[in-house]
């Protein structure tokens, strides 16, 4: 049996002048921090997309000013990138305000952002939940429709805050809805639209016990958890409740709230999203707070936290931190084990080649499958390429940094 060399717990290497290789294995690891994302956003829906993270936030500030969204990647998620409007209001001939609460689902090689636009109050006015199309997660997003999904109240449901839920079927659903009511319909397959219910109604009441807002919904063991905001927004007591149900239309059980404020670290946490890659066993909590002696209503910040479940399910309550989690590379999941490694602009002028080679001189190991991927930053100006390589090695808990 081949042994490999033990790695110590910070490994720096300089070759020929050129980039430095960072490897750390086995000793402090890196954590994110809180807030993990710099500047005043909230309402954050994180995903991964293209074996990267993504948060799309709300732009935080008076209606009249979030006429845009930003986007930001990480791979690890304590490193993120801003990505500038990707989707902006002055590409959207209907929505002219109050852009807020962005959900992005991915079908068919394409990504779709459902996003609230004007705060209507009425019938009568323009605006409600909109849609918009890209080819990258990074946008830039155009306008799907022309026109918004939703622009009436339904069951007394505000058009606001969409989720897009898909269930274990392949189906899609539109869930969503502010002044403390909550509807469900069912997309139809381009997402212009909705396919009506066996009984003939296009949408379908779910508001549980206690909501106010932001729906966020997946599923774990068979069990359908339904996720919400409650309280105030603007107040330290808005909060994140949830219950469980048997299918996206419930019933639900509340079971309680599972995160509020801590007058130590931070008031109003709520208007969340849910963070889990496929096959691991951890999950995460996104989701925005106000910082200790801010008073401005907008002055709200978007930061992660570990969640955790008992062992009969039920969702433990989260404690909020200034540390937030540690850092959490994305694994291949073809990958028997291995190590990601990025270059790109500001990395340096490394290759998965150079990189890989490197690596199996530290470590005697050998062998590296490479992958291009070229994608369009939002603000069009220029290409960003990212190389992502996996070396076949024994697993390990470490992660390479090119700089």
């Amino acid at each position: 049996m081949r042994r490999f060399p033990p790695i110590p717990a910070l490994l720096a290497i300089t070759v020929a002048a050129v980039s430095l290789v960072s490897l750390h294995v086995g000793g402090q690891t890196p954590r994110s921090g809180n807030p993990i994302l710099a500047g005043w956003y909230a309402d954050p829906e994180a995903h991964i997309f293209e074996q990267e993270y993504w948060i799309y936030p709300t732009y935080s500030a008076p209606y009249g000013e979030q006429t845009f969204l930003d986007a930001f990647s990480s791979s690890d998620l304590v490193s993120w990138t801003k990505h500038s409007r990707v989707l902006d209001a002055a590409d959207v001939t209907w929505a002219r305000r109050a852009v807020w609460a962005p959900s992005v689902a991915e079908k068919d090689g394409r990504y779709y952002l459902f996003f609230g636009a004007n705060d209507i109050q009425n019938d009568s006015q323009v605006g409600g939940i909109g849609v918009a199309r890209a080819r990258n997660p990074g946008g830039p997003f155009e306008d799907h429709l022309g026109r918004p999904l939703v622009d009436k109240f339904v069951n007394g449901a505000q058009p606001i805050d969409p989720f897009v839920f898909k269930d274990e079927d392949g189906t899609y659903y539109l869930i969503y809805g502010g002044w403390r009511h909550c509807n469900a319909a069912r997309l139809n397959a381009d997402f212009t639209g909705f396919v009506p219910f066996p009984d003939g109604t296009t949408f379908k009441e779910i508001t549980p016990s206690g909501y106010v807002e932001g729906s966020f919904m997946f599923v774990k063991d068979g069990k359908y958890y339904f996720m919400w905001s409650e309280g105030g927004w603007t107040g330290p007591n808005y909060a994140v409740a949830y219950a469980i149900g048997s299918s996206p239309f419930g019933p639900f059980d509340r079971a309680g709230r599972i995160l509020q404020q801590d007058p130590a670290i931070a008031t109003g946490a709520g208007h969340h999203s849910i963070l889990h890659a496929a096959g691991s066993n951890r999950w995460y909590i996104v989701y925005h707070r106000r910082p200790l002696g801010e008073t401005d209503r907008n002055h709200r910040v978007v930061c992660i936290d570990e969640m955790r479940f008992d062992v009969n399910g039920a969702i433990l309550p989260v404690v909020i931190t200034k540390e937030g989690v540690a850092a959490d590379p994305l694994r291949n999941q073809a990958s028997d084990g291995g190590l990601r490694f990025l270059s790109g602009p500001g990395r340096g002028a490394w290759s998965q080649e150079k990189a890989c080679t490197i690596w199996a001189a530290v470590h005697s190991a050998v062998g590296c499958s490479v992958t291009l991927k070229r994608t369009m930053r939002a603000d069009h100006e220029q290409e960003q390429t990212k190389r992502t390589g996996w070396c076949a090695l024994n697993p390990l808990p470490c992660s390479i940094v090119l700089s």
